[in-house]
């Protein structure tokens, strides 16, 4: 009897990182602050930078899983979950192309070296950033249904993903931090265009497969 229970959890924590990690990666205005912070400051100042964004997410990931917990009757359709993950694997192409396409740059600021801060500052004002940016919901809305994550009579397995989702955001800005840490001479905004324009690709061959699985899932829908 635990084999299969031991199976569920390793697979919302795979589903849990996979999610961390998409939500993270895209270099919106913490991704700028985190390597430019990294950069201008030292590694593990920009490490608390994402650790504060994390922070934010895992809000804003407990609040949208709370919500799409209440509509288990809706998304548990199979009709009506297979829309959902048409329009997510589609909402996902497109923020691939929009992550390919968005210059991060833009109104980007230097950072002042000599006024660094704590560490417990640079986080909270990288929370705060994030806190700011509600939209987040959608892609975790979107990113759910895909995964199949919610399922809120399996409250063990569920503490594991969410779980599982911080680990994978801390993952990602570890790792950021690491490449950027180990670049510093070489790393510019150009590099910060490259990291996006990779994301995005990825996103976009992540969604395409998505959605070409999902459409051959079509077939074995009842009707």
């Amino acid at each position: 009897m635990q084999f299969p229970i031991q199976l569920d959890i390793l697979d919302f924590v795979f589903k849990g990182i996979l999610i961390g990690i998409m939500a993270s990666a895209p270099m919106g205005p913490v991704g700028v602050l985190c390597i430019q912070r990294t950069l201008n400051k030292g590694r593990w100042y920009g490490f608390v930078t994402g650790i504060g964004a994390c922070v934010s997410d895992i809000i804003y990931a407990l609040f949208t899983g709370l919500g799409m917990s209440f509509m288990m009757d809706i998304v548990g359709n199979e009709r009506n979950r297979f829309l959902l993950q048409i329009s997510g694997s589609v909402v996902l192409l497109l923020f691939g192309v929009y992550c390919y396409r968005s210059n991060p740059t833009k109104n980007i600021h230097q950072s002042n070296k000599t006024q660094k801060g704590t560490l417990v500052h640079n986080g909270i004002t990288a929370f705060l950033v994030t806190l700011s940016n509600p939209l987040i919901i959608f892609l975790f809305i979107f990113l759910y249904a895909q995964f199949a994550f919610v399922v809120p009579n399996r409250p063990i397995e569920m503490s594991v993903g969410y779980l599982s989702i911080v680990l994978g955001a801390m993952l990602w800005w570890f790792g950021l931090t690491w490449l950027i840490d180990k670049v510093r001479g070489k790393f510019d905004n150009t590099g910060i265009l490259l990291i996006n324009r990779v994301v995005g690709c990825i996103v976009v061959i992540f969604s395409i497969i998505m959605l070409l699985g999902t459409v051959f899932n079509l077939y074995k829908l009842p009707y």
